[in-house]
C-alpha cells in the first residue's frame, strides 16, 4: 500500500490510499480510500508508516547537537569582506591569512586574550561560529601568535591600501595619540609616563592614530610609554609624505603635539599644512592689555580672526563659547572648594592642641599632596612654618583665568581662500572623532587594555589588530546608525547650526530615539555592543535526526536582526 496525490483538474488534488496487486503478468492498482479530507500531517504520518519508518513522539526524532552564536559573526565578517579589507591581505599563506582575518573579527565579536581567542576558534572548544564558517578546524595557540606576527609584517601594505581608499592630496588628516597600560615589565616599549587612563602605577605605551576627516582610521603607530607628544610628529609626517605618497595634506593635531618647535623644525621643512590650537599661556599673552586679543571683539559675535607679530604668516581664529565658559567656571569653583576643605583639615591638624602636625617639611608634604591632587595650587597663597599653616585664595589669579573662560584660539598656516574661518574651526573640532575611536578601542568595544604581551613586536601587532577591528566597526556604525543611539541625521542638523563655535545640534530623530528608546518603526534602539550581543542570538545549529544524519540550520532572524542585516547590505540567512 502507498499514498499518492492525483491531480483533479480545477479542483484540489485528491489524496488516495492505493494498493498494488498482480493480475497474471500485469501489475495493477486499486484505490482503497480517499484521504483528501485528512490533515496534511496525518497523511504524512501514514505515508511514513507505509514506507517502513519508525515513528517516535514529537521532539524525540531529532536532536540539536550544538547551537553556536552566529549572527554577530555574519555581520562583522560580512562587513569586513564588503569593505574589501580581506583583499588587502590577499597574498600569503592561506591558513595564516584566514587566521589573521578571524582575529580581526574575533576582536569585535568577543575581545579576549589570544589563548582564549584560540579556544573560541577551535572546532572542539568553539564559543561562536567564526572558526566553523572560516573553515579553520583545529586551532592551536601558537598558530594564533604566528598569524599575529604575519599580520604585523603586512602593516605597511595594509596602511598604504587604506590610505589609497580614504586619503587624497589636499585632504584633512586627523592625528592624535593616547596611552594605555601593560601588565608585566618585560616589554622594551613599557615605560613610566603620563597615563591617560589614570593608571600611573603601571608601565605605559603610547600609540597614535591617523584618521580621515570623517574619523575612519588609516594607520597606527606605537611608541615607548615615556614618549613626548610632540616627538611623535616627525614619524607621522614621514608616513604621510614618503610611505603614502601624499604631496599635499593638512594635518590636524592637538595643541600638545603641533607645537611652535615642531612647526619650525618638522612641518615647515616638509611643506606640510597644519591646523592646531594655542595653549593657555599663549592665549594669555595675546589677551594682554596691549595685545591683539581684546574681549570687546566678542560683544556681538563668537568668532574673530586676529593677527600677531609672534605668529608671522599664520592665521589666528579666536572663538568664545559662553556655554564652555560657564562649565569651566563651575568646574573651577568646585575644585577650589574641595581643595579648600582639604587644606582646612591640614590647618586644623597643625593647630590642634593634642599631637599637632609639626615641621615645615612635614606640613609642606601634606599641603603639596592636596594641591597636586586637583591641579589648582596656582589659585592659593600658602604660608608654612614649623608650627603653623595658613592659606587664602589668590583672587587675582582666579579673576585672570576667569576672564579667558570659554576662549580658545585655532592656529593654522592655511590661507583663507583655501579654508575659511568657520571651516577651520570645524576641522579642528573634528579631532573629537579620533577621541571617539580611542574610547571604542580602549573600553567596551575592543578592550585594547591591559596589554599582556611581552615582546615589542607582539605589542605593536596587538595594537594594529585593534585598529583594524575598529576600522570595521567604523563602517558598521555608519551603516547601523538608524538603530543605534548614534545621531544618523547629524549632517542635516549641522546645516541648522548658526556657528561652528556653538554647541552641536542634535537632530529630531536622535532626540526621539533617546526619549522613546525605539526607532521610528518600533524597533529597540541599541548601543553598538548590545546590538552585537543581540545579533549573537541568531544561532547556527547542528541538528541530528533519528537515523543519525546531521545538517546545519540557522535560527529564524528577528525583525531587528533582519533590519540590521539589511542596513549592512547582508543577508540574515547566509552562512558565509
Amino acid at each position: 500500500m502507498y499514498v499518492t496525490t492525483v491531480p483533479n483538474r480545477n479542483s484540489p488534488p485528491a489524496v488516495l490510499l492505493r494498493e498494488s496487486y498482480r493480475d497474471g503478468d500485469k501489475v495493477k492498482n486499486r484505490t482503497l480510500a480517499n484521504l483528501s479530507h485528512w490533515p496534511a500531517e496525518k497523511v504524512e504520518a501514514l505515508r511514513a508508516v507505509l514506507g517502513g519508518d519508525r515513528l517516535v513522539p514529537a521532539g524525540e526524532g531529532l536532536e540539536i547537537v550544538r547551537a553556536m552564536p552566529h549572527g554577530h559573526v555574519v555581520a562583522v565578517l560580512g562587513t569586513l569582506k564588503r569593505i574589501g579589507l580581506d583583499r588587502l591581505l590577499a597574498r600569503g599563506p592561506k591558513r595564516r591569512r584566514d587566521l589573521a582575518l578571524a582575529l580581526i573579527v574575533a576582536r569585535l565579536v568577543d575581545p579576549a586574550s589570544k589563548l582564549a581567542t584560540a579556544r573560541a576558534l577551535d572546532q572542539e572548544t568553539a564559543s561562536h561560529s567564526l572558526g566553523a564558517v572560516s573553515g579553520l578546524g583545529r586551532v592551536a595557540a601558537n598558530e594564533v601568535y604566528d598569524a599575529l606576527d604575519w599580520l604585523l609584517a603586512q602593516q605597511d601594505k595594509i596602511e598604504k591600501g587604506l590610505a589609497r581608499r580614504h586619503l587624497k592630496d589636499g585632504t584633512l588628516v586627523l592625528y592624535d595619540l593616547t596611552s594605555t597600560y601593560l601588565e608585566g615589565r618585560c616589554c622594551p616599549l613599557a615605560r613610566h609616563g603620563y597615563s591617560r587612563d589614570h593608571r600611573s602605577d603601571r608601565l605605559q605605551i603610547v600609540f597614535e592614530l591617523l584618521c580621515s576627516q570623517e574619523g575612519c582610521p588609516v594607520a597606527v603607530e606605537v611608541f615607548a610609554g615615556n614618549a613626548a607628544d610632540p616627538g611623535t610628529l616627525k614619524a607621522q609626517i614621514d608616513k604621510l609624505k614618503r610611505r603614502f605618497g601624499l604631496s599635499r595634506v593638512v594635518l590636524v593635531g592637538d595643541r600638545g603635539m603641533i607645537t611652535q618647535a615642531r612647526v619650525r623644525e618638522d612641518c615647515a621643512p616638509a611643506g606640510l599644512d597644519w591646523i592646531t590650537a594655542l595653549r593657555a599661556p599663549q592665549i594669555q599673552a595675546l589677551a594682554a592689555d596691549d595685545g591683539p586679543l581684546q574681549l570687546s571683539l566678542f560683544d556681538e559675535r563668537d568668532l574673530a580672526e586676529i593677527e600677531s607679530p609672534d605668529y608671522p604668516g599664520e592665521r589666528l581664529i579666536v572663538c568664545r563659547n559662553p556655554q564652555l565658559a560657564g562649565e569651566r567656571a563651575r568646574k573651577r569653583r568646585e575644585l577650589i572648594e574641595a581643595t579648600e576643605a582639604d587644606l582646612q583639615r591640614i590647618k586644623d591638624r597643625v593647630r590642634r592642641a593634642r599631637h599637632p602636625l609639626k615641621g615645615a617639611a612635614t606640613i609642606g608634604r601634606a599641603v603639596g599632596a592636596v594641591l597636586g591632587r586637583r591641579k589648582v595650587g596656582k589659585h592659593f597663597h600658602c604660608t608654612i612654618t614649623d608650627t603653623d599653616f595658613s592659606f587664602e585664595r589668590d583672587e587675582a589669579a582666579i579673576a585672570r583665568e576667569e576672564r579667558l573662560d570659554g576662549l580658545y584660539v585655532i592656529r593654522t598656516n592655511l590661507p583663507a581662500d583655501a579654508l575659511d574661518a568657520p571651516a577651520t574651526v570645524r576641522a579642528y573640532k573634528s579631532l573629537a572623532r579620533v577621541e571617539r575611536a580611542f574610547r571604542s578601542i580602549k573600553t567596551v568595544d575592543l578592550e585594547v587594555r591591559p596589554v599582556f604581551h611581552w615582546s615589542e613586536d607582539r605589542v605593536r601587532a596587538h595594537v594594529l589588530l585593534c585598529m583594524l577591528s575598529y576600522h570595521v566597526e567604523w563602517h558598521m556604525r555608519a551603516a547601523l546608525a538608524p538603530i543605534l543611539f548614534d545621531d544618523h541625521e547629524r549632517a542635516a542638523a549641522e546645516t541648522k547650526r548658526t556657528s561652528p563655535v556653538a554647541k552641536a545640534q542634535v537632530s529630531a530623530a536622535a532626540r526621539r530615539k533617546a526619549a522613546t528608546k525605539t526607532t521610528d518603526d518600533g524597533l529597540p534602539v541599541h548601543s553598538f555592543r548590545s546590538l552585537i550581543a543581540d545579533l549573537a542570538t541568531l544561532t547556527r545549529n547542528t541538528v541530528r535526526f533519528a537515523k543519525g544524519n546531521t545538517l546545519t540550520m540557522l535560527a529564524t532572524p528577528s525583525p531587528l536582526q533582519h533590519r540590521a542585516f539589511a542596513l549592512l547590505g547582508l543577508s540574515a540567512n547566509t552562512d558565509l
